[in-house]
Order: C-alpha cells, then sequence, then structure tokens
C-alpha cells in the first residue's frame, strides 16, 4: 500500500528590493532520508484518525506555526517514480496568509522563506506542484474573490490593485481596475478612510463577508495545549 501524505503551498506577498509585492512561500529542511537536507514544502503523513484538511491544518500549524483563513485542496500527486523510498501519495492543499499574519510564523535554521519565482531545487516534485498551485492562484484571481486572503480585513483600492498585480505580474490600469471592482458586487464601503497619509485619506472596503472565502467550511481550530502535544515529523 502506498503511503499517504499532505503537503501545503503557502502564498503570502513581500516586497521586494524595489518595494514591489511579491509572491512568497515556505519551505522545511528535510532531517531524513529520501533528500536529506533539501528543501520541501510544509507537510507530514496522513494519520487514521484525522480527515485530509485536519492533517492539512495540523501539519501546517506544526511546521511554520500558521492557521491560514484560506485553505482549498489543490491537487493528488502520485507518480511511482516521485519518492526513491517507496510510493508515497501526497494531497496537496494551498493556503493564503495576509502579511500581518506572517509574523507568527516560525522562520529558523529549518524553515525559510523563498521568492516563488526563485525557487531553489525541492525535495521530491514540489517545484512542480509550486507551478501547479501558481497557476490556479492566477487563474482564481480572474474570477473569484481570493484576493481576499491576502488582504486584512479593511484594505484600500489601490493595496487591493497591488495584490492583483503581484499575483498576475503585469500592472493594471487603475481607474479600470476601481470601475471593474465596485461593479463586481464583492466590495463594501466601510464609510471610513486610511489615516496618515500624505495626501487625500483613500477610502476603505471589505469583502462582504455573506459570500464565503472558500467551500471548505470552517477550518480545524487547535487549542495551545493540542499543538504542543503534536508530535513533529515531516515527510512528503
Amino acid at each position: 500500500m502506498p503511503e499517504l501524505a499532505v503537503s501545503t503551498v503557502i502564498f503570502t506577498l513581500r516586497p521586494d528590493e524595489t518595494g514591489a509585492m511579491q509572491l512568497w512561500l515556505p519551505a522545511v529542511k528535510r532531517i531524513r532520508s529520501p533528500f536529506d537536507g533539501m528543501w520541501a514544502l510544509p507537510g507530514g503523513p496522513l494519520s487514521e484518525e484525522e480527515d485530509l484538511i485536519a492533517a492539512a491544518s495540523r501539519t501546517l500549524l506544526e511546521t511554520t506555526g500558521l492557521k491560514p483563513r484560506y485553505l482549498e485542496q489543490l491537487y493528488a500527486f502520485g507518480s511511482l517514480e516521485r519518492s526513491p523510498g517507496g510510493r508515497v501519495v501526497s494531497i496537496v492543499y494551498w493556503a493564503l496568509v495576509a502579511q500581518n499574519e506572517i509574523a507568527d510564523a516560525y522562520e529558523c535554521e529549518n524553515v525559510s522563506w523563498f521568492a516563488a519565482d526563485n525557487l531553489p531545487n525541492l525535495a521530491f516534485d514540489h517545484n512542480l506542484i509550486v507551478e501547479y498551485a501558481l497557476s490556479r492562484l492566477r487563474n482564481k484571481m480572474e474570477y473569484s474573490r481570493i484576493a481576499h486572503g491576502f488582504l486584512g480585513d479593511t484594505f484600500t483600492m489601490a493595496q487591493l490593485r497591488e495584490v492583483y498585480e503581484a499575483v498576475l505580474g503585469r500592472a493594471l490600469d487603475p481607474g479600470n481596475f476601481r470601475r471593474e471592482m465596485e461593479s463586481s458586487g464583492d466590495l463594501v464601503a466601510t464609510g471610513e478612510r486610511l489615516i496618515g497619509t500624505k495626501h487625500r485619506p483613500p477610502q476603505l472596503y471589505k469583502y462582504d463577508t455573506s459570500v464565503d472565502l472558500t467551500d471548505q467550511g470552517a477550518l480545524p481550530t487547535f487549542s495551545e495545549h493540542s499543538a504542543n502535544s503534536i508530535k513533529r515529523e515531516k515527510t512528503a
């Protein structure tokens, strides 16, 4: 029987050296064979006592310290040659994390963040998995409100456009973008403005919370005691 595992691609936005937003993701250094010492996506084995999304949430929390608001199943990867140590089928999820949430993320010798378009050679087929996740993210940006996963509860139109430009990799006309977003019905003007700016304070918006960000339902929550009691294991 093949071994079953869950892995997660976690995207966030960080400024590059020019100040422009860029997609980043964390990787975990493997501490056993196969691929000992190589970077890999956060993940772990699937136990018989938990369902898939609970396993994805658990392994994500224990390896990175993150509990993202957006977590969606991406794909199952199970080619015969993906693991030299035996057959491993990975159920892969992808997550979006806002900038103000990554302060809680682990960053140490065994956990590091990389620009999504400048990754090292990852273990297993994880470079292919990231490529697939990027394609799915960019496709969903064209028709869904997935950008909310990168933002706080409220945001300016310029901040929202910045998310779209970073993910899609191209500049967008501010006027056309504003008209398209305001006519979509997804945004609600809060009646408040962003303070502390040099010019006229911009309008703050929020997404219409009557529509769920994903159809996965509420994510499992973990108490501090549960998180500390989890035995840390890392696999494909």
